[in-house]
């Protein structure tokens, strides 16, 4: 790239820069507020919040970028335009192409690490979120564990310990709830947490079952050792379960046919998997868009407001239009294939519309600028 090629690109490169880190922390505030439970409830580190909310990180960052690149791109070229700098530049013999390639450039730059994101970075940190939660989750049998105080899991769970001596719970009160026709309650003199087959256990001493059977009256059983598991009052919401966004692309084409749930939302999985390929594509219409409705007409000194609006408007256009062909596909495979056509057409007519108009004020200019020179050359 010439010296003239670079500025404009790390222009627009430090706006697009800035825009994304703006609206990414924005965005990633946001999502931490939902994961405060984490803290709130299960008792985890701070580290264990902010290495959660970072893993969401990546597919935020790609969803912002083309949104980021049209409004660098607008603001970018604006400011250079009104300077008369992409003036200077045609006056120095650059084509249409030349001035738009540093923005094409970093379009196609971006798109490509926004396909990266997609096919490879989302899927690991996506798993290695849910795997976070799904232990974090499990620490709730821990959160459950205050000495002294009641403490509850909703409505299914009451638990409380008089004290805690070397790891050991003394005085242990749990009352269930699973049923509430027929609640239980145990009374142990000790328990300690164990983990039976990876599943955190209370396992009580000297335990008494108290429950009200059918007739109303009160059945007691004694145990010398009684094994609670906790597993169940979790708040698993399947944390485990492997969602379409956390599926690698040959996952999503290739679904197990043996597997009903996978069989179930095939149209789903196709849908994610096409969204995967089409979505990078959207940061090159975006900066057409924006070559488009700076570069696009005459230029003037009393700027580019009502173009930028249209151009504004159109580029909110396609992202609603691609992400509402996006919903409907899963519901319905044919829409696939508006989620390519509608980036390849948009591309394709704004590349025709920008650099066939270069050409044909290129053909009517000459004649006019040799007219000059030989006018020039008779009064010579």
């Amino acid at each position: 790239m010439t010296k003239v090629q670079s500025y404009l690109f790390y222009e627009v490169l430090r706006a697009v820069a800035i825009i994304v880190g703006g609206l990414a922390l924005l965005a990633l505030l946001a999502q931490g507020l939902s994961r405060t439970d984490l803290i709130l409830e299960n008792r985890q580190s701070a580290l264990t919040y902010f290495y959660i909310v970072m893993l969401g990180s990546p597919q935020i960052i790609a969803l912002l970028t083309p949104l980021a690149l049209f409004v660098a791109g607008v603001w970018s070229l604006n400011r250079i335009h009104k300077d008369s700098e992409i003036v200077v530049a045609q006056a120095a013999g650059m084509t249409r192409w030349q001035i738009a390639s540093p923005i094409l450039r970093l379009a196609v730059l971006c798109a490509i690490a926004h396909l990266s994101v997609n096919l490879w970075v989302q899927p690991l940190a996506q798993r290695a979120m849910r795997e976070t939660v799904a232990v974090a989750r499990a620490d709730l049998a821990a959160a459950l564990i205050r000495p002294g105080q009641f403490t509850t899991n909703g409505d299914r769970l009451t638990f409380y310990a008089r004290e805690q001596v070397a790891g050991e719970l003394r005085g242990v009160l749990i009352s269930d709830m699973t049923d509430p026709v027929y609640p239980t309650d145990i009374l142990a003199r000790s328990a300690a947490l164990v983990n039976v087959d990876g599943r955190p256990t209370l396992l009580l001493r000297d335990a008494i079952s108290m429950q009200l059977d059918e007739n109303q009256q009160l059945s007691i059983l004694e145990f010398a050792q009684y094994p609670f598991d906790l597993s169940e009052y979790m708040k698993e919401d399947s944390d485990l379960a492997l969602k379409a966004s956390d599926k690698f692309l040959h996952e999503l084409f290739f679904i197990d046919r043996t597997n009903f749930f996978e069989m179930k939302d095939a149209d789903t999985l196709l849908a994610e998997a096409n969204t995967r390929l089409t979505t990078p594509l959207l940061n090159i219409v975006m900066a057409l868009i924006a070559i488009v409705a700076v570069l696009g007409g005459d230029f003037s000194r009393k700027g580019y407001a009502k173009r930028i609006a249209i151009s504004s408007a159109a580029a909110i256009t396609v992202l609603i239009v691609q992400l509402t062909a996006q919903s409907a596909a899963a519901d319905d495979p044919s829409m696939n294939v508006l989620q390519w056509i509608l980036p390849i057409s948009i591309m394709s007519g704004l590349s025709y519309v920008y650099f066939s108009r270069g050409r044909h004020l290129g053909s009517v200019e000459r004649p006019q600028i040799d007219l000059f020179r030989g006018a020039g050359g008779a009064n010579a």
